[in-house]
């Protein structure tokens, strides 16, 4: 009878005694791993007649597939909008601390900025793969400076562009380059913005709609040119109203194409969105929220004065403002924190909060074959979670890189 090493001498790994989230349901079966990725049992058992070589028990642990944050903007005292010497020994430290967190990949973001900052920063950021030395980077979040002046929440004023003069052309050499980037923020009401926004989705750069006085049919009209997101929904927009929704339409218009989905994203931290919201939302359209935590270079740090960007920020509890007003900036919310607030908030199942962090940033990002799920052939990014949803530990590529240190328990 041949063993496992007729198709790869790589050993086999069995995760047993848990509960899988797969097919949008905690399925109690074991997960295999072998080279990264997710096997199918089927196939190691009657194609290569195989075995695991070594066996986990889970202790009835949750496994989930790892969080994608697709909106962060430092931690842990790095802010990724200010361009330093050591600009990727700060994008290390952050990428190692929130797998802790269960994070397992996300996009850096940066906050409206002057051209100097993105030319100097964004050849520091490059895409890689998660691993021990922590999650993976999708790309970069570009959040500004093309937004409106109305709603620039925590975004300096000074740094904020427009479109007007040379459209694409104009982003272009505000960015320096775009190889590295994920997403971009604009505000769709912006002269010129529905070409800069098929330019964009014509490279495979994902649209975001935020920080815009955008109404429901200038939000309409860019979805319809290739926009597919929604930074920070409810905040630094027009508050919803009933004869014009605004960008916040978006969730319930029928002038959506055909085949495409909006998705949100959501700060769910208790802080910048009431959970009556957060709720109404959810219930709106439960298929496209995406949590992000927004986090900034203060979040796992005491309360007092950090930077975000170009300005100063002061942190009390979970509340985050510009210094000396009460303009909001940012979260210090971690992702396992906003997941749990969210199933709170909303009484909604263990498998939809868990796909909010996973499953639909990987629909967003068009990733969702190799990321966001625990599907055969999929990457073993996953996590360990009890069944309050605190991570116990973080897998990626099949390797354990965070382990709750349980010792002074």
């Amino acid at each position: 009878m041949p063993s496992n090493k007729s198709v790869s001498d790589a050993p086999i790994v069995q995760f047993s005694n848990c509960r899988i989230l797969r097919d949008h349901q905690l399925q109690r079966e074991d997960l295999w791993v072998r080279e990264g990725k997710i096997l199918n049992p089927e196939k190691l058992f009657f194609d290569e007649k195989g075995s695991a070589d070594v066996q986990l028990d889970c202790k009835d642990s949750i496994i989930a597939p790892g969080f994608i944050d697709v909106q962060i903007n430092g931690g842990f005292g790095v802010d990724f909008s200010l361009a330093t010497d050591d600009f990727k020994s700060g994008i290390d430290l952050v990428s190692q601390k929130i797998l802790s967190h269960g994070v397992t990949s996300f996009c850096p973001t940066l906050v409206t900025s002057p051209p100097s900052v993105y030319h100097q920063v964004l050849p520091q950021i490059s895409v890689r793969n998660g691993g021990a030395h922590g999650a993976g980077i999708l790309g970069a979040h570009l959040e500004g400076p093309f937004i409106s002046k109305e709603k620039k929440g925590a975004h300096p004023e000074h740094c904020l562009r427009t479109f007007e003069a040379g459209a694409f052309q104009d982003l272009l050499a505000t960015y320096g380059s775009l190889d590295c980037v994920q997403i971009v923020t604009l505000a769709p009401e912006m002269k010129r913005s529905s070409e800069v926004i098929q330019e964009l989705t014509k490279r495979g750069i994902c649209v975001s709609l935020g920080h815009s006085v955008a109404n429901l049919s200038q939000a309409e009209e860019a979805v319809q040119h290739g926009a597919t997101f929604i930074t920070h929904l409810f905040n630094a927009m027009l508050p919803f109203h009933h004869r014009d929704p605004g960008i916040v339409g978006l969730l319930t218009s029928d002038k959506i194409p055909a085949g495409r989905r909006v998705f949100y994203g959501m700060i769910s931290d208790g802080i910048h969105t009431n959970p009556a919201a957060l709720r109404i939302a959810h219930r709106a359209h439960p298929k496209g929220l995406v949590l992000v935590t927004d986090a900034m270079a203060g979040m796992g740090l005491a309360p007092g004065r950090h930077t975000l960007g170009q300005q100063v920020v002061e942190i009390d509890g979970l509340n985050t403002y510009i210094a000396g007003t009460k303009t909001l900036s940012g979260s210090v919310a971690t992702m396992d924190t906003c997941v749990r607030h969210f199933q709170e908030a909303t009484g909604c199942s263990v498998e939809t909060a868990l796909e909010a962090a996973s499953l639909h940033p990987a629909q967003l990002l068009g990733i969702e074959h190799k990321k966001g799920t625990l599907n055969y052939g999929s990457d073993a990014d996953f996590l360990m979670l009890n069944d309050s949803l605190y991570v116990q530990a973080t897998y990626i590529a099949g390797e354990e890189v965070w382990r709750q240190d349980v010792s002074g328990m």
